[in-house]
């Protein structure tokens, strides 16, 4: 049995050292504060009992090590902690607590009693204290081995802060809440939750996937888990795993979002700003993303002594972990297929695709050329993109020097099926593509068609504008940026921050289109600006892209405006409602949806086709009933 750490005062130098300011706002900041430290003590289950929202009682009851007797009048101390000793602690703390302020900081505005047990002692011993005279008495009690905190009548003697408390429900939800967010940092904890007797949460030790996917579904909701894609990745020393909502599954507002830095929960603006550009190119505008993530890193290289509330941290290399989130998330959402969204059990094995002719199949994500010819057409002029009256077709390289077709150009290169009708669904079940086979078109919008789990019903237009734009976004990689060098080059005021900012990341701005000339201390130039946004505000770009680059160490706002630009582009190329597709163009449509990346939505964000399945149907029909 490994000793307990014992309880002492930190020196005036080390306390001075530590972002104080411990305020006990509402229940819900004590709650915090004792399941942190339950949690520390090495805890595998806890019980918290509320009643009236916790302003009458707040009881946490928890089976870890303990606290030596002589050590519970210290533990209402501030400043007093057994989990730091010196400053080097201080830098790489790995506890959820660390100041020593917390107990010191409810026992004044309420009526505390702590009931501890260590595995070694006979028997148990409590202290009692009221308010902030801070008399603690100590004596013997009955107790197995942990600790119980009783807290009573909050702000019993401020009766001020007392007043500014919210209804009991509001105070218990956010009660609650803060319970959730540690039940998913800590897996391997039981939690059991009771308020006025009735029992509220039973979450019990997730020890293999299954159970930890069981939790995730308790706290978040059945409906994240289903939507859900799990994640795990390990480099340069950083591991980033958990569960990513599917951009379908968003929601109004950042209500579902759990990002975890070695177990501690963190609102951090680096971690939001990577996790939104991540999501930018399939989200809806105005929603927000689902996730539950966890990052483990040395706590070396993370200071969680920065903010008061511990909800914010500060990363030694900012730059690496915010594209390491970004990219990660960036290709877990691009990777997601048709396949991958099918919520029928028969998804989680993988299908054997058909391909060729069988399964009206024209070609994968083809790169598309960005000719200037194209790029500088008017948006008006879609004569490049189809001929009058043409039904679908794939992007054809502009040099080729194409004219407008009376017929799709899939049929250029699909030799038809002997039967115009149908496609029969194979025998196996395993044969059959994720989006199925084309049966029909309705109303000249919608596909219709018949996979292995039932009814699949496609946006046309939406799905073949995301696959256009992936293939614009593929020919730009390929191609690289062309710059247009301005007639007369722009001059910008900045400050001298700013300016050497530009002058550091000039090589990036160059690969970006841009070229930047210092012309003083606090003045840029403007020289040449890419091709592609020729009709952007230059100057304002520029002021906007270094301002993230001081505060993220990166920026995607270029990148971003040229993909606002290639959207649009695509949305003109796109087959146009009331077009009516042969049923092989319709196929093939489908094999491209099922080898595009984020197909799932359309560039805007909306989906571009939903399953109905035979239960769900069935449910509609009352069959079975």
């Amino acid at each position: 049995m490994s000793e307990v750490p014992r309880i002492q005062l930190l020196s005036p130098r080390l306390a001075n050292q530590i972002a104080a300011g411990e305020v006990v706002e509402r229940p819900a900041s004590v709650i915090k504060e004792l399941l942190e430290n339950s949690l520390d003590s090495g805890a595998r289950r806890i019980d918290v009992d509320i009643e009236q929202g916790g302003v009458k009682l707040l009881r946490v009851r928890d089976d870890g090590c303990g606290i030596p007797p002589d050590d519970l009048p210290l533990a209402l101390a501030r400043h007093a902690t057994s989990k730091i000793r010196d400053l080097e602690d201080l830098e790489r703390v790995m506890s959820l607590g660390f100041r020593g302020e917390a107990l010191a900081s409810i026992s004044s505005v309420s009526r505390l009693t702590m009931t501890s047990r260590t595995a070694d002692a006979s028997e148990a011993w409590q202290v009692e204290t009221e308010g902030r005279e801070m008399e603690a008495r100590v004596q013997p009690a009955a107790h197995p081995v942990g600790t119980s905190v009783e807290v009573r009548d909050l702000f019993f003697n401020t009766p001020a802060r007392r007043k500014f408390l919210r209804t009991e429900k509001t105070e218990f939800d956010h009660l609650q809440e803060v319970i959730k967010r540690l039940a998913l940092a800590r897996f391997d904890v039981a939690f059991h939750l009771r308020h006025n007797g009735k029992v509220v949460l039973a979450l019990h030790q997730a020890e293999d996937d299954a159970a930890r996917a069981r939790r995730v579904a308790s706290v978040c909701g059945p409906a994240f888990l289903e939507q859900a894609l799990p994640i795990e990745i390990e480099r340069n020393g950083l591991r980033l795993w958990g569960w990513v909502g599917l951009p379908t599954f968003s929601r109004s507002q950042a209500d579902l979002q759990y990002f975890y830095v070695n177990g501690r929960m963190v609102r951090d603006k680096l971690v939001a700003h990577a996790v939104r550009q991540a999501y930018r190119d399939v989200l809806f505008n105005g929603r927000h993303p689902t996730f539950v993530l966890f990052l483990d890193v040395d706590p070396a290289v993370v200071d969680v002594n920065v903010h008061p509330t511990k909800h914010e941290v500060r990363f030694r290399d900012s730059r690496m972990v915010h594209d390491f989130l970004y990219g990660t998330l960036h290709r877990a959402l691009g990777d997601v297929r048709p396949e991958d969204q099918l919520a029928a059990p028969a998804s989680v094995t993988p299908m054997t695709q058909v391909s060729g002719l069988a399964a009206g199949e024209f070609a994968g994500q083809n790169e598309m050329s960005l000719a200037a010819s194209v790029l500088e057409r008017p948006q008006g002029d879609t004569s490049s993109w189809r001929g009058a009256g043409a039904g679908y077709q794939a992007p054809r390289p502009a040099s080729a020097g194409y004219t407008a077709e009376a017929q799709g150009a899939y049929r250029e290169f699909f030799t038809p099926l002997p039967e115009s009708g149908p496609a029969a669904l194979p025998a196996s079940q395993d044969d059959v593509p994720p989006l199925g086979y084309a049966l029909a078109q309705l109303k000249g919008v919608y596909i219709l068609a018949e996979n292995a789990q039932g009814m699949v019903l496609v946006d046309m237009h939406a799905a073949h504008e995301r696959i256009t734009y992936e293939r614009l976004k593929t020919a730009m990689a390929s191609e690289g940026l062309r710059g247009q060098p301005l007639l007369v080059p722009e001059s910008i005021a900045l400050s001298q921050r700013e300016a050497d900012c530009a002058e550091e990341h000039g090589q990036w701005f160059q690969m970006l289109g841009f070229e930047l000339q210092r012309l003083g201390p606090e003045t840029l130039a403007i020289r040449q600006i890419p091709s592609l946004l020729k009709q952007a505000e230059a100057t304002r770009l520029v002021r906007d892209v270094l301002a993230d680059l001081l505060e993220y160490g990166t920026s995607d706002r270029i990148q971003a405006h040229l993909n606002e630009l290639l959207a649009t582009m695509a949305c003109h190329g796109a087959v146009r409602a009331n077009r009516r597709l042969t049923v092989p163009e319709m196929n093939a449509l489908l094999r491209d949806m099922e080898h595009t990346e984020r197909s799932g939505q359309c560039n805007h964000g909306r989906p571009t086709w939903t399953q109905l399945g035979m239960d769900e149907l069935d449910k509609l029909f009352l069959r079975g009933r």
